[in-house]
């Protein structure tokens, strides 16, 4: 997560601004896409959207997203996709790309867990 936050991060001040935390949402194409197939969104509506998404990072209402903030929504996100996928499709999806954030975050999150049971 931090090291996506550093690529997010344009500027490099340490902060997600408004057209930072966008411009990697419009990079995933998540809103453009349904189903794999292409939908056109109007422009205002991308904006609302797009606002929306901000404004549920920018916890402290600040005006930007610090790393903290970051680190929580995008954990929120992994763990209502984990819900509600289930185990057998995020075992696919690791064993499919092993470079992939999510994999990553699996193979954090099962060290965790292998340190608190020794």
């Amino acid at each position: 997560v931090d090291e996506t936050f550093a690529l997010l991060d344009a500027n490099k001040d340490g902060v997600l601004s408004r057209s930072e935390l966008r411009r990697a949402f419009e990079t995933l194409r998540l809103v453009d896409k349904d189903f794999g197939v292409d939908t056109p969104t109007g422009p205002e509506e991308l904006t609302k959207l797009y606002d929306f998404i901000f404004d549920k990072f920018d916890g402290d209402r600040n005006g930007t997203v610090d790393l903290e903030e970051y680190r929580s929504e995008v954990r929120k996100i992994l763990l209502a996709i984990a819900d509600g996928l289930g185990s057998s499709p995020i075992q696919m999806a690791l064993e499919d790309d092993d470079q992939s954030f999510l994999r990553k975050a699996a193979a954090l999150e099962a060290s965790k867990l292998a340190a608190a049971s020794s």
